[in-house]
């Protein structure tokens, strides 16, 4: 940690070059002793990622940024909000730390908060950024997050763990053991400090099969941002054996989609050929595999088993995007083409054979317009293609 990147006059330099070109700066060279050019451009770059990311710290003066990659990697303050409040207790452990924004948002909740970073540098930042933040509740510890529980005598209200999914000899990994720390290995270990876990995922983990690597399941949380999945979440309760709730949310510019339901409930979909509406599913509902759940809970038909898409005779508040249906035809790209009065529409597949690509170089529709083309497979396993207009309920 450079200290003299917190001089005032280095601060203003960033400050003012968030805008410019770093390849040019990084050319210029440093203007300051003491401070290299590529110091000077990861302050830049780190704090250019947090403008809309974290908001709370590219607003805060004197905040230290570390490698782009930590910033890349952290919570948004959205799901660390999130996480704050589906959570409770007077204390809880963040044993993979990271740049901090977790335990920010914990410590809103928490009466103490403890922050573990195996990283000795960023472990140092993030202790000078929570002075910057004015946040006291909070204790750095700079080290290995399963030794700190193991050399300490007390237990906590709750663990929170982020486990790393890049592993030094498997590369990327899939699946839970792989990851670092090994969080099914040391299960038992855990559950002797706390009663709760809170255990983030990435997007790319399977559900069913994580699962299967834990004890005691309670929720799942899968979080969207303007339909694009952050995080799944699981939070364990030491003994819970009943049913295992999953909650989907979707935060938009406008508003949250929320759709929960409970995992092993028994129900079935309800199908039939298009009607007046049409119904896709958010980012987060299609993740959490709740496909049956929507239909019997929000009342709406099934196109297929396999599409995933739903439509009703009469509008209703979906968990996605609604459309009203404005025509439906059997799948002919000649047809298809002849029927759009401007040669672009916004094309999307559900449980169709041919990519958008592939279409799009079939029909010589381009990107864009006003009508939406949904070309899917029909109760009677026929290919169809549904022109669409969006509407907002």
């Amino acid at each position: 940690m450079n200290l003299d990147i917190l001089r005032p006059e280095v601060q203003q330099f960033i400050s003012d070059n968030l805008k410019s070109d770093i390849t040019k700066l990084i050319f210029k060279g440093s203007p300051f002793n003491g401070i290299s050019v590529q110091e000077l451009a990861n302050q830049i770059v780190a704090k250019q990622k947090a403008a809309t990311k974290l908001s709370t710290w590219f607003t805060t003066k004197n905040i230290y940024y570390p490698e782009k990659v930590s910033i890349e990697q952290t919570s948004s303050e959205i799901t660390a909000k999130y996480k704050s409040e589906i959570i409770e207790g007077a204390s809880i452990t963040d044993i993979t730390g990271g740049f901090g924004v977790d335990c920010f948002y914990f410590c809103k909740h928490f009466k103490k908060v403890v922050h573990c970073e195996i990283n000795k540098e960023l472990s140092a930042i993030v202790k000078h950024n929570y002075q910057q933040l004015k946040k006291v509740n909070i204790v750095t510890f700079s080290g290995d997050g399963l030794q700190y529980l193991k050399n300490n005598e007390n237990n906590f209200d709750c663990i929170y763990i982020d486990p790393s999914r890049r592993n030094d000899l498997k590369g990327k990994v899939f699946l839970l053991k792989d990851c670092l720390p090994n969080v099914p290995e040391n299960i038992d270990f855990l559950f002797s400090k706390t009663n709760q876990i809170l255990l983030k995922n990435s997007p790319i983990l399977d559900i069913t099969s994580a699962i299967n690597e834990l004890n005691f399941v309670k929720e799942i949380h899968v979080i969207a941002i303007q339909n694009e999945v952050k995080e799944v979440l699981f939070l364990l309760e030491k003994n819970y054996e009943k049913e295992i709730q999953i909650k989907t949310i979707n935060s938009l510019k406008n508003g949250t989609q929320k759709f929960n339901f409970n995992l092993n409930e028994s129900v079935h979909s309800n199908y039939s050929k298009p009607l007046t509406y049409l119904y896709e599913p958010n980012a987060a509902v299609l993740k959490s595999g709740g496909f049956h759940q929507v239909s019997k809970q929000l009342d709406v038909f099934k196109l297929h088993q396999h599409s995933h898409l739903y439509t009703s005779e009469n509008a209703i508040d979906f968990p996605g995007r609604t459309f009203k249906i404005e025509k439906v035809i059997s799948y002919d790209k000649k047809k298809i083409s002849k029927l759009l009065t401007e040669k672009k529409a916004n094309i999307t597949t559900r449980n169709f054979p041919k990519t958008v690509a592939l279409i799009r170089k079939e029909t010589k529709i381009k990107d864009g317009g006003t009508t939406f083309l949904f070309f899917s497979t029909d109760l009677d396993n026929k290919l169809i293609c549904l022109f669409c207009s969006k509407i907002e309920i």
